[in-house]
């Protein structure tokens, strides 16, 4: 920071000497004239490159700012700057404009070759993207770690100029536009955007202004080192902190910046648990196994039973906002998925020389550009949402087995070991909290064949019918090939518990079988165990596989299928129509790939639900009785009165009676 203000002298220098520049390139090349909005270009374009190297040079150029009391003072304190967050976003909102700007540059002038005023345009839309996303980085990442308490004085210095120089922009592009009646839209948006954020630079240099505030006044009354009066030389670990996604804003949680601090940390260090803040209350164990509990609570009524449905319902209300926001997210990319190959067929014929309208080039760049955009951060926010759902629900489960497990009466656990209840929670809760990532799968594999049918009877006609009944058929291929799954999975399963049972009471007994010598003749009884679960998992996976063969050849089988009946058809082959119909079918291999997947997932998680709900429906002991007492509140170690005891509830012959 020090840097920067030493630097804002040279700034100023650096930035005469260029007006000097462009002054004298001015008057040799362009005949004085500073009414030419091109000579703009080059002129703004120098003082954005001063600007990115100034910025660049005091990010790298480190020094230490204080000395351990005042940085170890400065952390302690929660700082907040006046107008920080929206200065922060417009930097960001500047660089993506500018950005916009010379994707839609370079792709307009590509058509119709390229000047050295083109050039020089597209050269300063670059320079001034790189500008600002370094300012932002620079504000974001070290001016809030800094011990100074205003903006730097080059930066406002930098804003106030950034303003005097769009509005005389501004101001030459109307004189412009008189004289010759004609001016890019290009120059219109790019100096009338730059005017209004010059302002508002402007106006948070001068009122930009940290206040620190002091958190020991926030700290417990118990904390020794602040009641006394002193700051705490312990620094704050990250099982005492939440996670700063549960208080992002909007635009945070938008771009993923709230785990920006994390990942920064990880760079400089080796994490440790300490490092890594708590999740959510939501998120945790203690946060969703009330909300599961109560609903399969409320489900049964005062049955003893819970079925597949009831736990799949109460696991879908425990984790229903993320199901529902990563829905909206998978339609939205799925849509925009399809605008490429939609528009693929008009954006050929413009390169043709087929003009529907004006400006029709920047229109289809825009659109490629946007949807491409909202695709790849609605997908993102899909994977994060669908995970996140994913954890709940496998927190929840495993809290509710556990729980199962410590209140089974003794006929249940008579047929249920050890190792059974851990392999419900190691194996099942964590193939369902899985099943997140391929939720939506069946119902965008619907909506992805419709468009895709929809944009091929646009560009093909009747021919779309035939790939229509092409992907039926290759659908329903895969029908028997799931039942089998279905079968071969849970007889895979019923085996695993076979294996882990006797392994455990193996494990359980150890000390007799050393004693009867019985080693050997214990181990072959396990080994036949894991041959039979192997021979079922060998089904399981040569299925798997044939399944995998079917879908993986399905794309080529559609798309050999429709131009074949084009061919017969004897509708025309044009490159817009078979580039479309490609990009589609391209688009169409994914969900078409994973459609095995996800049918395996299913029929999975199908099959841990039904174990799962069968062991939550055993029977549990009465909570009447035994009754639990205080800690030496009672002389008496164990007291029976009229007990009457039995192996089998249902049994009238007791064992013992006291």
């Amino acid at each position: 920071m020090e840097f920067l203000h030493r630097t804002s002298s040279s700034f100023l220098i650096a930035v005469s000497v260029s007006l000097a520049e462009s002054r004298s390139f001015s008057f040799q090349n362009m005949g004085g004239d500073f009414l030419n909005p091109v000579f703009l270009r080059f002129f703004t374009g120098s003082l954005h490159l001063i600007l990115l190297v100034v910025v660049f040079f005091s990010w790298v150029y480190k020094k230490p700012k204080s000395n351990g009391d005042e940085r170890q003072k400065h952390s302690s304190r929660h700082v907040s700057v006046l107008y920080y967050r929206p200065t922060l976003f417009s930097c960001l909102g500047l660089s993506f404009f500018n950005l916009i700007l010379c994707v839609l540059n370079l792709f307009y002038w590509y058509r119709n070759g390229w000047s050295d005023e083109k050039i020089l345009t597209l050269l300063d839309l670059a320079v001034r993207t790189l500008a600002w996303l370094a300012l932002y980085l620079f504000l974001q990442f070290h001016f809030l770690n800094s011990t100074e308490t205003r903006y730097p004085l080059a930066l406002r210095l930098w804003w106030v100029l950034f303003f005097i120089i769009s509005c005389y922009c501004l101001v030459i592009d109307v004189l412009y536009y008189r004289k010759h009646q004609t001016l890019s839209t290009l120059f219109w948006a790019s100096d009338i955007v730059s005017t209004v954020m010059g302002l508002v630079f402007s106006y948070v240099g001068f009122l930009g202004k940290k206040m620190d505030e002091d958190t020991t006044l926030q700290e417990h009354l118990l904390n020794g080192s602040a009641a006394n009066g002193r700051e705490s030389d312990n620094p704050v670990n990250g099982d005492e902190t939440v996670t700063p996604y549960a208080t992002a804003g909007i635009f945070s949680v938008f771009t993923f910046s709230w785990v920006g601090p994390l990942i920064s940390l990880g760079y400089k260090k080796t994490l440790n648990m300490e490092d890594v803040p708590q999740l959510e209350i939501p998120d945790t164990a203690g946060g969703s196994f009330p909300i599961l509990n109560s609903k399969l609570e409320s489900y049964r009524g005062g049955s003893s039973r819970i079925t597949t449905i009831m736990l799949a319902k109460a696991l879908v209300f425990t984790s229903r906002r993320e199901i529902a926001v990563s829905a909206v997210y998978v339609l939205v990319s799925t849509v925009a998925s399809y605008v490429g190959p939609y528009l693929i067929d008009t954006f050929v014929q413009y390169l043709n020389g087929h003009r529907d309208f004006e400006n029709e080039g920047f229109v289809l760049v825009s659109a490629f550009f946007i949807s491409k955009l909202f695709e790849c951060l609605a997908q993102r926010h899909w994977f994060f949402k669908v995970q996140q759902a994913g954890y709940r629900a496998r927190a929840a489960l495993v809290a509710k087995i556990y729980n199962k497990g410590l209140t089974l009466s003794c006929q249940s656990k008579q047929g249920q070991t050890t190792g059974e209840i851990i392999n419900y929670m190691s194996v099942d809760a964590e193939r369902i909290g899985d099943f997140g990532w391929y939720m939506h799968d069946p119902w965008m594999v619907v909506l992805q064949v419709v468009l895709a049918l929809a944009i091929l009877y646009r560009n093909l006609g009747l021919a779309s019918v035939a790939a229509l009944f092409a992907s039926v058929l290759v659908m329903l291929a895969n029908v028997p090939l799931g039942s089998l799954q279905e079968k071969y999975q849970d007889e895979l399963m019923k085996s695993k518990d076979k294996r882990m049972k006797a392994t455990s009471e193996v494990l359980r007994n150890m000390r007799i079988l050393k004693l009867q010598a019985w080693e050997l003749k214990f181990l072959s009884k396990i080994l036949d165990v894991r041959n039979d679960e192997t021979i079922w998992l060998k089904k399981y996976l040569y299925t798997k596989a044939v399944s995998t063969f079917v879908f993986l050849d399905a794309p080529i089988f559609v798309s050999v299928v429709t131009f074949g009946a084009c061919m017969l058809m004897g509708i025309s082959l044009e490159s817009g129509k078979i580039l479309s119909a490609l990009a589609t079918f391209k688009i169409l291999q994914e969900p078409i790939y994973k459609l095995p997947d996800t049918i395996s997932m299913i029929v999975q998680t199908k099959v841990s639900l039904d174990r799962i709900a069968s062991f939550l429906s055993l029977d549990d002991l009465p909570p009447d009785v035994v009754e639990k007492l205080p800690a030496n509140s009672s002389d008496t170690a164990v007291e029976v009165i009229n007990g009457n005891f039995s192996w089998d509830v249902s049994s009238y012959s007791y064992t013992e009676r006291y």
